[in-house]
């Protein structure tokens, strides 16, 4: 059998099941279309792709035991092979030990991929404690798009087409003392190129003071020393958000924070909701010339960095016009370049099912490259990018 057939029969599998067994073990789908186009740049020629998410999403219950299961397939049409532009790729990256993804096709204009994002079983025995073993989401973010202290495979805060968080293959288990507080322990296999097999084991803890959410996680982060802290709750009206992670990589001891505020404003009777958020990260580019040190590091290489400079802001503002229409402006600040990543889009509400978005990525800043071939900066050659994207869920 090929490996296309092999690819098809599985999700014909997913769904014949899922007919066959009715109410005891439903599905949920998710389709996603995005067609979009880049323009030319000083290291690459303009291109149209059309990218293509089929998603098929279960989780029946067995007694004590859960099952989740999802899995993607993903097609790109492209007019090149190379398609330099802001769009984040198919599969996100993150040295998973399981092997569940693979490549169906890759040719110059074909880009077809499946793989599971989830599957995972969990055992829940009582209301107070939880086990999970296989691929899964976790997430141990406190701020919004910069989230430093993260530790598992964080969203690309860039990124406007990722609908579900990337699984990670890890044991994790969870104990709720209270209704407001919780205990997480997770141990995760990794598999880089540059490092072959890591183990994370880490241990978190989380509560609420006041108004205030509370956590801080230790252990090993890919078999280094690591420490982290977040903090989220409100100042009257505004919401304050902040964490913080120090770890041990290649030798040195590094500081990574972000501290964000968020508010959600009354304006002409409609929602007006702000967001700014300022990162200072010690694995990041103090200047262009650091930026070569920066993509040979372990912590660019293993998917760590959401950016690339040593101080950036991240912002947003989105503007609800009317129920179904809103407007939204993203703002990507590199203080060292300096240099700018724009994108202004608009999304429309067409149902309780379906999403349509459209927008454009402007990168702003140097976009001659250095006598060396260097990245003169991190958003200057970022080509300016049209999308159109359309999400319906079923």
């Amino acid at each position: 059998m090929t490996r296309r057939a092999a690819a098809l029969l599985t999700a014909l599998v997913f769904l014949g099941v899922g007919d066959a067994l009715g109410q005891s073990l439903p599905f949920t789908a998710y389709y996603q279309n995005v067609p979009l186009w880049s323009e030319s740049t000083e290291i690459s020629e303009s291109a149209l792709s059309d990218f293509n998410r089929f998603r098929i999403m279960t989780d029946p219950d067995f007694g004590d035991f859960n099952l989740e299961v999802a899995y993607e397939q993903l097609f790109t049409l492209r007019q090149r092979e190379t398609v330099q532009g802001i769009f984040p790729g198919a599969v996100p990256g993150g040295g998973e030990w399981l092997p569940l993804q693979w490549t169906i096709e890759e040719n110059t204009h074909v880009l077809w991929q499946h793989r599971f994002d989830r599957l995972s079983l969990g055992w829940s025995p009582s209301s107070t404690f939880d086990l999970g073993v296989g691929r899964q989401a976790i997430s141990w973010a406190t701020t919004l798009f910069l989230t430093p202290a993260d530790p598992f495979s964080p969203f690309r805060p860039a990124d406007p087409f990722r609908e579900f968080r990337a699984g990670v293959d890890a044991v994790r288990a969870q104990v709720f003392p209270g209704p407001l507080s919780q205990l997480d322990f997770v141990v995760r296999a990794t598999d880089f190129e540059a490092t072959g097999t890591e183990v994370t084991a880490v241990a978190r803890g989380l509560t609420t003071w006041k108004n205030w959410e509370l956590s801080g996680w230790g252990g090993a982060l890919y078999e280094e020393p690591a420490v982290a802290g977040g903090a989220a709750g409100s100042l009257g009206a505004a919401a304050i958000r902040g964490e913080a992670v120090v770890k041990r990589a290649e030798g040195e001891t590094v500081f990574c924070g972000t501290i964000g505020v968020d508010r959600r404003f009354d304006v002409f009777k409609r929602d007006f909701y702000v967001v700014v958020e300022y990162q200072r990260d010690g694995f990041g580019a103090a200047s262009p010339e650091e930026y070569a040190d920066v993509f040979t590091s372990l912590a660019f290489q293993r998917g760590e960095l959401q950016v690339l400079g040593r101080d950036e802001i991240a912002s947003q503002a989105q503007y609800q016009l009317h129920p179904l229409w809103s407007l939204s402006f993203l703002w990507f600040l590199n203080l060292n370049d300096p240099s700018s990543l724009l994108s202004p889009s608009v999304v429309y509400s067409a149902s309780d099912e379906a999403i349509v978005m459209g927008g454009v990525f402007v990168g702003v800043g140097d976009d001659e490259l250095t006598p060396s071939g260097g990245l003169p900066s991190e958003y200057g050659l970022a080509a300016t990018t049209v999308y159109f994207s359309v999400s319906v869920f079923f």
